[in-house]
């Protein structure tokens, strides 16, 4: 067996840690610099000849860094002769870019796939994609974890009682509310918005506790929209979940004051100290990545963390 090396990039390195602790292993030195004119530069102080190595990054904010950071990283390992190079990719950047939605648009998660494997990548580890297809973006083998049980445990810990739902926040996050209520073993409602004068609930709500769940919280409107629709339908309190806490362009300040119960996102993406409130809460993913990691490199199945 070939010897097993991790390494973290500056996307996320305390998920990086979480991860390590849970192999067992501790992070190999990588020194990773910016020069003042935004060139990256990075250095590997030990030998990787032969190793098989597993990148950690997250493409989150700054995403174009982060994102030139994981491909010299590639680079550098190629040629210092690593035997197999694996990326795990917390949260994938430009993943909804992934169809022409009009006319001379470019698919831009399906570019960013060419280039990883372009640079020599032999495997993705990527967490709750925008959508599952992009997968088949690659024509190397892709692990895609979702974070439903890790949020399902949550919730259940919370003992809401028998009368909770599920929400999709719009008609195409139906499947990922559909997951997470058979984790709860309760009903489903769809948050149905026409137009921003139409926004109505299809199923019942009335003296429920409502959980709206998304694969990420970005501007926050689809929170926001989804609290009004229903508080409007009688919901007893809300909760809102995601994978991803991007929180960009003021999510925080439209967010927070909502009077929502609970916001739950995990650390796919390092949290911005501003962008902490009362009522959000953090779980992590470094165990379930960890486990990935230790069953890929045993070769075995990691069919048992979905």
């Amino acid at each position: 067996m070939h010897e097993l090396k991790l390494f973290s990039l500056n996307g996320n390195r305390p998920l990086a840690e979480k991860i390590a602790a849970e192999v067992g292993l501790p992070l190999s030195p990588a020194r990773v610099n910016h020069f003042a004119d935004g060139e990256v530069q990075i250095e590997l102080p030990e030998s990787v000849r032969g190793a098989d190595v597993y990148v950690i990054q997250s493409v989150s904010d700054p995403v174009n860094e982060n994102f030139m950071e994981l491909m010299i990283m590639v680079d550098a390992l190629r040629r210092a002769s690593a035997h197999h190079i694996n990326v795990v990719i917390s949260y994938y950047g430009y993943a909804r870019a992934d169809r022409k939605a009009r006319s001379r648009e470019p698919i831009t998660a399906k570019l960013v796939a060419n280039m990883l494997e372009m640079d020599g990548v032999d495997r993705i580890v990527a967490v709750e994609l925008h959508a599952d297809q992009i997968q088949g973006f690659f024509d190397i083998p892709v692990d895609h974890l979702k974070a439903h049980r890790l949020i399902g445990d949550y919730f259940r810990k919370l003992n809401l009682g028998d009368n909770v739902v599920v929400i999709a926040p719009d008609h195409s996050g139906t499947k990922q509310a559909r997951a997470l209520a058979e984790e709860l073993h309760t009903p489903i409602a769809i948050v149905d918005k026409r137009d921003q004068e139409h926004i109505g609930v299809i199923g019942n709500v009335e003296g429920m506790h409502a959980i709206v769940i998304d694969d990420l919280i970005d501007t926050g409107d689809r929170i926001v929209d989804s609290y009004k629709a229903l508080s409007a339908a009688g919901a007893l309190d809300v909760y809102a979940a995601a994978t991803h806490g991007v929180f960009s362009r003021g999510a925080v300040d439209r967010i927070k004051h909502l009077g929502l119960k609970k916001v739950v996102i995990t650390d796919t993406i390092q949290l911005d100290p501003k962008h902490q409130f009362e009522g959000l809460d953090q779980i992590s993913v470094g165990p379930m990545l960890g486990k990935a990691i230790k069953l890929i490199n045993s070769n075995q199945s990691i069919h048992v963390l979905f």
